[in-house]
């Protein structure tokens, strides 16, 4: 049921962050990677390259890479 709801909100905003998906679906983060992996391999989603569109310029890399990783539908709605 949890693969359902992932590509409802996924198509529903179009854009989002495996935290803000973490948060919406109460899921597990482990569970959501391996979905969102299983959703990119079959072409449903795919990972924004970069820091998502998050203006960066310093390369520190302290921020969450939860944070900054951006997922965009690009399945059937």
């Amino acid at each position: 049921m949890i693969l359902s709801q992932l590509t409802a909100y996924l198509a529903e905003r179009k854009r989002a962050t495996p935290r803000d998906i973490s948060h919406r679906l109460g899921s597990d983060p482990q569970a959501l990677r391996m979905m969102l992996g299983m959703l990119e391999r079959k072409g449903r989603v795919r990972k924004l390259p970069g820091p998502g569109g998050i203006a960066c310029t310093g390369g520190c890399d302290k921020c969450d890479p939860s944070a900054i990783k951006v997922y965009e539908w690009s399945g059937d709605a």
